[in-house]
């Protein structure tokens, strides 16, 4: 078969069911991964696809980065199955007797039904959804963060008031996201929730990202998180392989969750 007849029959694939996964093709078309991940690179300079960390999606099918605020019924609604893998994998890095902090951010929304029940340990939090769902655990102590309230479309608090009362806390890890994820870092729309993060991750040993596929690559207004700052990225199959590839050029650690 030649080149041009197989990358044809991979479009054909991928425009009927939104994706590939490069073990698949090789398999199919008694190829290397090698060769087949040659293919995509070359679709993928073609314009046609765009690679991502396992296989690639139609360019088209590439979902749009939002940088207006959700309303809360889709922000805290029912997440996608890599949101909630993201969401379980992050919750399982919480510690006895850790201090950690949690935002409030729909795929922070998903890590509270993952939250550990067997020991205890400290949320600090500054989002009223959060806080209002983990008070009731009774492993957990957990603080909200004050500050001015904000409308209607967001309950999370990151003014100044927020970020002086953040500097008082230690905290062993924190779960920090952004509306981009790119190798310089996490992004967001607004100076102030950029300099919010930019204070949650001053006073944890430890900071977590974590990237569902549609923000990895993409660059918001503000920078909040360098990559340097960041200890692990969390972010599943559908991460698109150039910018991973970048980050670890940066020597970040990644994780992929698992879907199944």
């Amino acid at each position: 078969m030649l080149a041009e007849e197989r990358r044809k029959l991979i479009l054909e694939i991928i425009s009927r069911d939104g994706k590939v996964i490069a073990k698949d093709l090789a398999s199919k078309f008694e190829m290397s991964l090698d060769s087949i991940r040659r293919d995509l690179t070359i679709m993928e300079e073609q314009g046609v696809l765009q690679k991502t960390y396992g296989g690639a999606i139609l360019s088209e099918a590439i979902p749009k980065v939002r940088t207006m605020p959700q309303p809360s019924a889709i922000r805290y609604g029912t997440a996608a199955p890599h949101e909630n893998a993201i969401s379980k994998l992050a919750a399982s890095y919480i510690k006895e007797n850790d201090t950690v902090f949690i935002g409030g951010a729909g795929i922070h929304y998903g890590m509270v039904k993952y939250l550990p029940t067997d020991f205890p340990y400290t949320i600090v939090t500054n989002s009223l959804k959060i806080a209002d769902l983990v008070r009731m655990k009774e492993n957990i102590a957990s603080y909200l963060i004050g500050g001015k309230l904000r409308g209607s479309s967001s309950s999370s608090i990151i003014d100044c008031i927020a970020m002086e009362m953040m500097r008082k806390f230690s905290l062993d890890i924190c779960f920090l996201t952004g509306g981009g994820i790119n190798a310089k870092g996490i992004s967001t729309s607004t100076p102030e929730a950029a300099a919010f993060a930019q204070t949650v991750a001053s006073v944890a040993q430890k900071v977590v990202c974590l990237a569902p596929h549609e923000k990895i690559g993409h660059e918001m207004f503000m920078q909040s998180v360098p990559i340097e700052g960041i200890d692990i990225l969390l972010t599943d199959v559908g991460a698109p392989q150039k910018t991973i590839d970048e980050m670890k050029k940066k020597q970040l650690k990644i994780k992929f969750a698992d879907l199944r």
